[in-house]
């Protein structure tokens, strides 16, 4: 299962909504990061109703051929039969979601220090960063650079790692050659001109 989850877990694309009205544009930039090499998706909408949340991730079930998590939401995850869902320091502790969590859930974690890192040895995999700074989660930890990365993935025992926050293409080939991990990515993605040509750059 760990390599397996790995490989999923070697392109993610952080989805991130802030309202109903953008989930098309949002749907559409998906479909064309998954053609350009997305091999997971993860939605992300702070503010929803969990029925708000809920048609949201079916929609983007249905629009791509990938797995898709949710971010913080273990019971919206499970309702929709998402592929799993991804906890910040602040959500539910992995522990509690791995007693409710169906047997194939996937539980990723935000790990940002060895705290984290200590509260999240129940998680299949963890969620490591910000590497550098970034405008797309205002509440992300300061920057830990590849030191900082390295240090918390050896405290991983094996299982799979993505790196997250402010990442570039470059920064998808040193994880991988160093650390065998993938990526996590928002705005490089999302943000860019060209979704599709932007994933590649990262699976390149």
């Amino acid at each position: 299962m760990t390599q397996n989850l790995a490989e999923l877990l070697r392109l993610l694309l952080v989805a991130d909504l802030r309202r109903a009205s953008e989930l098309p544009r949002l749907v559409e930039r998906c479909v064309a990061g998954v053609a350009g090499g997305v091999s997971a998706v993860q939605l992300r909408w702070k503010d929803a109703a969990g029925h708000e949340l809920l048609e949201a991730l079916a929609v983007l079930q249905r629009a791509v051929p990938v797995p898709v998590f949710v971010n913080d939401r273990g019971d919206v995850a499970i309702a929709g039969r998402a592929a799993g869902v991804h906890l910040g320091p602040e959500d539910v502790p992995v522990a509690v979601m791995r007693r409710a969590a169906p047997a194939g859930f996937v539980i990723g974690a935000s790990v940002g220090n060895v705290t984290e890192a200590a509260a999240s040895l129940a998680a299949d995999y963890w969620g490591i960063g910000p590497v550098r700074h970034t405008e797309t989660k205002a509440d992300a930890g300061p920057a830990l650079s590849y030191s900082g990365v390295q240090e918390l993935t050896a405290r991983a025992n094996g299982r799979p790692v993505v790196i997250i926050g402010g990442v570039r293409p470059e920064d998808a080939r040193w994880a991988r050659a160093t650390l065998g991990a993938g990526v996590a990515v928002s705005s490089g993605v999302l943000g860019a001109p060209d979704p599709e040509a932007a994933a590649r750059r990262y699976c390149a």
